[in-house]
C-alpha cells in the first residue's frame, strides 16, 4: 500500500493538548489517513526523528487582505507554520465596495494599517462588489496558505451610507439595509463580520474612520445576522459593555485585541477581567506575544530630524552606511542629535543584537538609555555606535504595547487569552511580530516554560481554529484536512528582521524568516521546506458553512 505522503518517526502532536506519542502520520488525497502506525510507504516520506509533528498554525489576526495579490506565498506568515490565515480584521476590508469607492477603501487602509496605497490599487484585480465577489478574487490567485476572511464595519457603512458613514449615525433603513449586506457577506462566505472602535485609526483627512462612534445598537443589529449564521464577530477598541451586548445578542463566539500594561500585578488583573467578561460568554481575546510598536533602524526608520539626518534619511542603505562611517558626518549627527528632542522614551527602547536570531526579551534595565549611560554615551551615539557594529543591519524595537514579558505571561495563563496579533501585511515599515508562532515556541514553550509543548501547540491550532469555526482542521486526526507542520522545537525561532522593496512600486516592507522548521504542508502539500517556499500553492479560501 502507497500514500500521496508519510511523516516517518515524529513526536505527534495532537493539537488537543495531550502528550505526544510516537510515530508515524500518512497523508492522501489532501487529508489525513493514518496516524501512529502507516502500513506501505510513501511516494514521498519526511524523515521527522526528534522532530515534532503538529497541526498547522491558525492566524486570528491578519491584514494580508491587500499582500495576497501580489504576494500568494503570503510571507513572512507562511515562514512560521502558519497554515490558515484570517483577514478582514479591525473593520478595514476591500468589499463590499461600489467601483467608486475603490480609492476611499484603499486610501483608509493605508492611513490605519501603513499598506501603501499605491500598492492596494495596483496589486489587487479590483474586480467585485460584494463580499463573496473578494473571495472568489482571492481564490483565483491560487493562495498558499488557506485563509478566511470577514467583512469589515468600515466598508459596509460606505457602501450603505456613502459620506453620512463617516460622522453620522444611521437610519433605521441605513441600518436594515448594513444588517441585510452583512448576512448576505456570510451566506456568501464570509467567516464573519468585524468592527473599529478605536478613535485613532483614521482616514486620509484626519477623521475618525467610519464605525468608530457608531451607536452599539447598530452592532447588535448586525449580531442578529451573523449570529444565526454561526459566524464570527471581531472588534477593536470596544469596551467591555460593547462586548458584552455583541456576545449576548450572537450567542457565539466574539474576538477581540487586548493587552497588558507594565505595572506590577497587572497582568493578572487583567486576567482577572477577562475571567469575568467570558463568564458563560463565548469570548476570546488575542494579544501580542512580546513588546511591541515601532522599530527602527539605519536600514529603515530613523530616530532623529535635523539638516544631517533629513540629508541621511534620503540615502539609499548603502549611501546610509558610507555617510555615518565618515567622522564629519558623523560628528554632525551627534551634534544634531544631542540638540534635537528625543521622538521616542529611551528606557523602552532596545536593541535586537547583531545574532542570527533577535533578542526580544531584553530586561527593562538593558534599554538603550541604560546601555548609553554605562559606556558614557549619549543615545544617539549608542544608536550610531551599534548601527556600525551591525554594518547597519542592527534594528531597536520601540516597546509601546506589552511592555512587561511578567505581565504578559500572567496574562497568558488565561484560558481566555491566546499569543497572536501579528498583524501581518499591515504597519508594515513599522513592525514585525508575524513570526509570532515562532516566538511563541521560543519563549513562552522552550525559555519560560509558561506553556509546555503539547498545550503551546493546542493554543497554535485547535484552539484558534475553534475561534473561526472550522471543524476540518486543527487536530491530527484521520478524516481531518492534512496542514501539519514538522520543526525542532529545540532550534525553532525567528530570524532577525529585515528591511526590502518588494512591493508593488518598490515601496518598503519588513520580513521575517525563521528557523528550525523542516516542513509545512497545507492540504497534504509542502509548501515550506528547510525554511524555504517549495513554489506550491495549494491554499484555498475557506468559507462559513452555516
Amino acid at each position: 500500500m502507497s500514500h500521496d505522503l508519510v511523516i516517518r518517526n515524529g513526536n505527534l502532536f495532537d493539537g488537543l493538548g495531550n502528550d505526544p506519542v510516537e510515530g508515524d502520520l500518512a497523508i492522501d488525497d489532501g487529508v489525513i489517513s493514518q496516524v501512529g502506525e502507516v502500513d506501505g510507504s510513501g511516494n514521498r516520506e519526511i524523515k521527522a526523528e526528534g522532530r515534532a509533528v503538529t497541526p498547522g498554525f491558525v492566524d486570528l489576526h491578519t491584514h494580508l487582505d491587500a499582500q495576497i495579490g501580489w504576494d500568494p506565498f503570503m510571507t513572512p506568515v507562511s515562514w512560521h507554520g502558519v497554515t490558515t490565515a484570517l483577514m478582514g480584521n479591525c473593520g478595514v476590508t476591500f468589499a463590499p465596495c461600489k467601483p467608486t469607492d475603490r480609492e476611499l477603501l484603499a486610501g483608509m487602509m493605508e492611513t490605519v494599517e501603513d499598506i501603501p496605497k499605491h500598492a492596494i490599487l495596483t496589486g489587487l484585480p479590483w474586480d467585485w462588489e460584494d463580499y463573496g465577489g473578494y473571495l472568489d478574487a482571492i481564490e483565483r490567485l491560487q493562495p498558499a496558505v488557506n485563509v478566511c476572511g470577514m467583512v469589515g464595519h468600515c466598508a459596509v457603512r460606505f457602501y450603505v451610507m456613502g459620506e453620512r458613514a463617516v460622522e453620522e449615525q444611521a437610519t433605521p433603513e441605513e441600518l436594515k439595509k448594513m444588517a441585510e449586506v452583512v448576512g448576505h457577506s456570510l451566506d456568501r462566505g464570509a467567516i464573519g463580520f468585524s468592527t473599529n472602535r478605536y478613535p485613532p485609526h483614521k482616514l486620509p483627512d484626519g477623521r475618525s474612520i467610519p464605525g468608530t462612534f457608531a451607536d452599539p445598537k447598530e452592532l447588535v443589529e448586525i449580531a442578529k445576522e451573523v449570529g444565526p449564521r454561526n459566524g464570527l464577530m471581531q472588534a477593536v477598541g470596544a469596551d467591555f459593555s460593547v462586548l458584552r451586548q455583541i456576545s449576548d445578542t450572537t450567542k457565539g463566539r466574539v474576538l477581540f485585541s487586548y493587552g497588558t500594561g507594565p505595572q506590577p500585578g497587572s497582568g493578572r488583573a487583567q486576567a482577572e477581567r477577562l475571567a469575568e467578561l467570558c463568564k458563560d460568554r463565548d469570548i476570546t481575546a488575542i494579544t501580542q506575544v512580546r513588546g511591541s510598536g515601532f522599530m527602527f533602524g539605519l536600514q529603515s526608520n530613523l530616530p532623529m530630524s535635523g539638516e544631517t539626518w533629513n540629508e541621511l534619511r534620503k540615502m539609499n542603505f548603502e549611501g546610509r552606511l558610507a555617510a555615518i562611517n565618515n567622522p564629519e558626518t558623523y560628528a554632525k549627527l551627534v551634534s544634531e542629535g544631542k540638540s534635537a528632542e528625543r521622538r521616542f522614551p529611551m528606557n523602552n527602547v532596545f536593541y535586537l543584537g547583531s545574532d542570527e536570531t533577535p533578542n526580544y526579551t531584553s530586561s527593562a534595565e538593558e534599554n538603550i538609555g541604560a546601555i548609553a549611560e554605562a559606556n558614557n554615551e549619549h543615545w544617539v551615539e549608542t544608536f550610531l555606535r551599534l548601527s556600525l557594529e551591525s554594518k547597519g543591519k542592527g534594528l531597536f524595537n520601540l516597546r509601546m504595547f506589552n511592555q512587561s514579558l511578567n505581565e504578559l505571561g500572567d496574562l497568558f495563563k488565561s484560558e481566555h487569552c491566546f499569543p497572536s496579533l501579528g498583524d501581518a501585511g499591515a504597519h508594515v515599515s513599522q513592525i514585525m511580530d508575524a513570526g509570532w508562532p515562532s516566538f511563541t515556541l521560543a519563549y513562552w514553550v522552550r525559555e519560560s516554560g509558561l506553556y509546555s509543548l503539547s498545550e503551546g501547540v493546542r493554543r497554535l491550532t485547535s484552539a484558534p481554529a475553534r475561534v473561526l469555526g472550522l471543524t476540518d482542521r486543527g487536530t491530527l486526526e484521520v478524516g481531518m484536512e492534512a496542514d501539519v507542520n514538522v520543526f525542532d522545537p529545540d532550534s525553532v525561532a525567528e530570524r532577525q528582521p529585515e528591511l526590502v522593496h518588494d512591493f508593488p512600486g518598490g515601496a518598503p516592507r519588513y520580513i521575517q524568516k525563521s528557523l528550525g522548521y523542516k516542513a509545512t504542508i497545507v492540504n497534504g502539500n509542502v509548501t515550506v521546506e528547510d525554511g524555504e517556499h517549495t513554489g506550491t500553492r495549494k491554499g484555498t479560501v475557506l468559507r462559513l458553512a452555516n
